[in-house]
């Protein structure tokens, strides 16, 4: 094991010394956005204005509102098909991925992709992936083209715990420590790795233990703090801007949904009881309960706040309804093409 992965083996700690209080607004903002969203798009599902498979990310917003925080607007973000909130928070308006996930012309991907396959290449968001842990090595060609063209650009790789099993995550991490690229591997572990039990995750995913594997920076991080996630991933990029030099954190989150909207509330492998004991972890009352203590934000203002986001989400609702399907000569075009 070398000195910088068991140095990296302490849980990262509570310190936000870095986040102004106008960044942490900003997050509480994002949080906000990405819960309603997501609500908004669970009603749109049951209705049957959503087809196929969608992934809800109510729970876990702290990790994409945090870690995208750290970035730059031209930085690579790729993800897995649970990717709504790092999609809306990288700048694709919420109009464009409802839009989407309602199979419209008019959404991110011209309605081609639905909700597992977001993707807008301007804004450096490289889509959502549904293989799983099929995209890991695509972030590592993505941070071998900043290197090869001189570039100070990281790509931040977002997967769940359930890709650590996957050969191409082990395949990447060498390949990524072993030519030195400017890559932050993000494992998002929600504690319920697709096709597992909880007890053999947690006895199979220590996940930061690869790392020692790759001489691989690594940190533990609270999934449920945003300012935590953001110092982590703030100091990754570090690294890797600056040393080209790749992270693997592991943060640990909750999802409050099912795996899909096919799953019950719950799922049959948790109960309800587990479920409503890790909300008293909401990131979200979490951070507005601080910044009401630091006198940031009151009721009044952080209600107004919501009623607006709330106002966002319905107007994205409407721009979906009444938006045009593909024309079938779409079948024929490439997405990325305007």
């Amino acid at each position: 094991m070398t000195a910088t992965a068991r140095s990296a083996k302490a849980t990262v700690p509570s310190s936000v010394s870095q986040a102004s209080p106008a960044l942490h607004l900003k997050m509480l903002r994002q949080m906000l956005l990405i819960r309603r969203f997501e609500e908004k798009a669970a009603e749109a599902y049951a209705l049957g204005k959503i087809g196929g498979f969608c992934h809800l990310y109510i729970g876990q917003e702290a990790v994409g509102v945090g870690a995208l925080a750290a970035l730059r607007d031209d930085d690579y973000v790729i993800c897995s098909y649970r990717e709504h909130g790092q999609a809306l928070i990288k700048g694709i308006t919420s109009n464009a991925v409802m839009a989407e996930l309602f199979g419209k012309a008019t959404g991110c991907s011209k309605g081609k992709g639905g909700s597992m396959h977001l993707f807008d290449a301007k804004r450096g968001f490289m889509g959502g992936h549904g293989i799983v842990g099929g995209h890991i090595p695509l972030a590592a060609g993505l941070a071998f083209s900043s290197k090869y063209k001189g570039s100070d650009q990281v790509c931040v790789c977002f997967f769940g715990e359930a890709a650590v099993n996957i050969g191409a995550f082990h395949e990447t991490l060498n390949m990524a420590s072993v030519w030195k690229l400017p890559v932050i591997f993000l494992c998002e572990n929600n504690r319920y790795g697709m096709g597992t039990a909880f007890e053999r995750v947690a006895a199979v995913t220590d996940i930061v233990e690869h790392a020692c594997s790759y001489d691989m920076a690594a940190e533990l991080v609270d999934g449920m703090n945003v300012l935590t996630v953001y110092e982590a991933t703030r100091r990754a990029v570090e690294r890797a801007r600056k040393q080209s030099h790749p992270t693997l954190l592991e943060v640990r989150t909750y999802r409050y949904m099912g795996h899909s909207m096919s799953d019950p509330l719950h799922g049959v492998y948790r109960t309800k009881d587990e479920v409503e004991e890790q909300k008293a972890r909401d990131p979200i009352t979490h951070l507005a309960g601080r910044l009401k203590e630091d006198g940031a934000i009151d009721q009044a203002a952080l209600d107004a706040l919501d009623a607006e986001i709330q106002a966002e989400v319905e107007a994205a609702v409407k721009y979906a309804d009444e938006s045009p399907d593909p024309d079938p000569a779409e079948l024929f075009t490439d997405v990325l093409v305007d």
